[in-house]
């Protein structure tokens, strides 16, 4: 009975311990949480917010604290949105856009919004709206850039409560109905004639310019060119009357004959002259012109 009591006893002293080793065993692993660098886990202790564990090895208090939310860190894309909107000018267009954001603080969001895709379409859509209606048509054509970062910055601001991080808001395009597009078109295609005929006629008030000027410089240059043939002749004119003055009436009806025989020289040189009917004076000029020589040698 001893020896049987004995082993009795010795058994559940090992069932005890190999029961306290499991207890050990398991509240080791309960306590250790390892957390992907991708994401943050939510931990709660007796349903309140406890700690948030970052990426790594973490301790936790076994049986008492929880994991309650596991959260990804990794940017997000929101499906495109496509929404309605009106423009200052009363002219209805469809837009399409895009949000990417991040969960920078895990508690904000799991504790503050319920669903977070739709609470951020719900806010760019009231954005867009706004903005928009602020514009006119032409406007948001051409100023697109200013409305992506309207909405971004906007946005950022509303969402901030939640621990999102807005990185990006993009508006993938500006859609129009059909009869808005016909009016633009054909405003379009007006636009175009009358910049074509402005261009014409700017070409042919440009061309009667340039005619002008030309026509204005041939002038300058032809005038120049008879106010230095007057100067040559004055200047030759000078030269005569100094030769006369100083020679007397020889040098000038050498000057009269030598003109003479410069004269008919040029008349025989004439094409298709074949006849010259030469003037008894003329024979008379060149004798005086070849006597006058003569004697001035």
């Amino acid at each position: 009975m001893n020896q049987q009591a004995i082993l009795s006893s010795g058994d559940g002293s090992s069932i005890f311990l190999l029961a306290l080793a499991a207890f050990i065993f398991v509240c080791i692993i309960k306590s250790v949480r390892i957390v992907p660098q991708s994401e943050k886990y939510v931990v709660e202790r007796l349903g309140r917010l406890r700690s948030v564990l970052g990426p790594g090895i973490n301790l936790i208090v076994p049986f008492l604290d929880r994991v309650k939310h596991k959260v990804s860190v990794l940017e997000r894309q929101l499906p495109t949105m496509t929404q309605d909107a009106i423009t200052s000018d009363n002219v209805l267009v469809q837009v399409d856009t895009s949000v990417f954001y991040r969960i920078t603080e895990p508690e904000k969001t799991v504790y503050r919004i319920r669903d977070v895709d739709g609470a951020i379409q719900t806010t760019v859509a009231g954005i867009i709206r706004s903005e928009i209606g602020r514009m006119e048509l032409d406007q948001v054509q051409s100023n697109r850039a200013q409305l992506i970062e309207a909405t971004r910055s906007q946005l950022a601001s509303q969402v901030d409560d939640w621990g999102i991080d807005v990185t990006r808001a993009e508006v993938l395009d500006v859609n129009l109905d059909e009869a808005t597009r016909a009016a633009m078109l054909q405003q379009l295609n007006a636009e175009r004639a009358r910049r074509a005929q402005v261009t014409e006629a700017e070409g042919k008030k440009r061309a009667v310019e340039l005619q002008a000027e030309a026509e204005l410089y041939a002038a300058q240059q032809e005038a120049q060119a008879r106010r230095v043939e007057a100067e040559a002749e004055a200047y030759a004119t000078e030269v005569v009357a100094a030769a006369i003055a100083k020679n007397g009436i020889e040098a000038a009806q050498y000057q009269v004959a030598l003109k003479q025989v410069e004269a008919l020289t040029a008349l025989g040189q004439g094409e298709g002259k074949q006849t010259i009917v030469v003037p008894s004076q003329a024979l008379e000029a060149f004798g005086d012109a070849f006597k006058m020589l003569k004697g001035s040698k």
